[in-house]
C-alpha cells in the first residue's frame, strides 16, 4: 500500500479541544490543512474566529469543556455540521506550577474537571456515533510527566490527571476494541507553547531540559504532526490502548 493511501484521512470529519493556541491550534491546522472537517473549541472566541477565518475547513466553537452542556453541544454541532464524527483531539488542559503544600484544592480539582473529566465525558460522547458508523479514533493528549514524575518541577495536580489519562486512554480503548473506536494518547515532552511558558527555550528553566532530555533541546511543534496524523488515519487501525510519548528520549531515560 502506498504511504499516500495509508495516511489519507481526507473527507473526514474531527472535534480538537484547546484550539485557539499551541498544540491544539497545531493540530487543527494539520488536520484541515489534509482535508479534514475541524470543529476548533476553546473559551477564546476571537482567537477560534481567527483561525477559522484564516484555515479553511476550520469551524469555530466557542465553549468550556467543563460545562456539561456545552459538551453536549459541541458534539451535537460538529454532527449538525459535518454528519459525522472521525476523530476526536482531547488536547484542552490546565498546568500549575505550585508545590502540592500551597495548591489551592479548588485549582486541583478544576484540573481533574478540565483534564479528566472533560476528556472522558467528550470521549464517550463522541464513541456513540463512532460506534454506530463502525470506526473512529479518540487521541487524548497526555503529557510524558503523566508516566514520570515531574521533580524538580512542582505541579501535583497536572501531573496526577495526566497520570489518570493515561490509564483511562488503556481501559476505553480496550472497552471499544471490539466496536470499531480506537483510543490512544499522545504523551508529549517540552514543546514551547502558552502552558509552558515559564519553562522554554531562553528561560532560565532551559537548563532544566538540557539537563534531562537525552536530545537536550524542546520539542518543535511540526514534530507532532507525524504521529497524531498516524492515530487519526488507516495507518494504526490495529493500535489501541496505547500511549506514544513523544519527548526527545525524555522517558527512556
Amino acid at each position: 500500500m502506498k504511504i499516500e493511501t495509508m495516511f489519507a484521512i481526507e473527507g473526514r470529519a474531527a472535534i480538537v479541544t484547546g484550539a485557539s493556541s499551541g498544540l491544539g491550534e497545531r493540530f487543527a491546522r494539520v488536520l484541515a490543512a489534509n482535508e479534514v472537517r475541524v470543529l476548533a473549541v476553546a473559551r477564546r472566541a476571537d482567537r477560534l474566529a481567527a483561525l477559522a477565518d484564516e484555515v479553511p475547513g476550520v469551524v469555530a466553537f466557542a465553549a468550556d469543556v467543563t460545562d456539561e452542556d456545552a459538551r453536549a453541544a459541541m458534539v451535537d454541532a460538529a454532527l449538525d455540521s459535518f454528519g459525522s464524527i472521525d476523530l476526536l483531539v482531547n488536547n484542552a488542559g490546565v498546568a500549575s506550577a505550585v508545590p502540592a503544600l500551597e495548591e489551592p484544592l479548588e485549582d486541583f480539582v478544576h484540573a481533574v474537571d478540565v483534564n479528566l473529566v472533560a476528556a472522558f465525558d467528550l470521549a464517550r460522547r463522541c464513541a456513540r456515533p463512532m460506534i454506530d458508523a463502525g470506526r473512529g479514533s479518540i487521541v487524548n493528549v497526555a503529557s510524558m510527566f503523566g508516566l514520570v514524575a515531574g521533580t524538580p518541577l512542582a505541579s501535583s495536580s497536572y501531573i496526577a490527571t495526566k497520570a489518570g489519562l493515561v490509564h483511562l486512554t488503556r481501559q476505553l480503548g480496550c472497552e471499544w476494541a471490539r466496536k470499531g473506536v480506537r483510543v490512544n494518547a499522545i504523551a508529549p515532552g517540552w514543546f514551547p507553547t502558552d502552558m509552558t511558558q515559564l519553562v522554554a527555550p531562553g528561560t532560565p528553566a532551559d537548563d532544566l531540559v538540557a539537563a534531562n532530555c537525552p536530545m537536550r533541546r524542546f520539542g518543535e511543534m511540526h514534530e507532532l504532526d507525524g504521529i497524531l496524523l498516524y492515530l487519526a488515519s488507516d495507518a494504526s487501525t490495529y493500535c489501541t490502548g496505547q500511549v506514544i510519548s513523544v519527548d526527545g528520549g525524555w522517558t527512556a531515560r
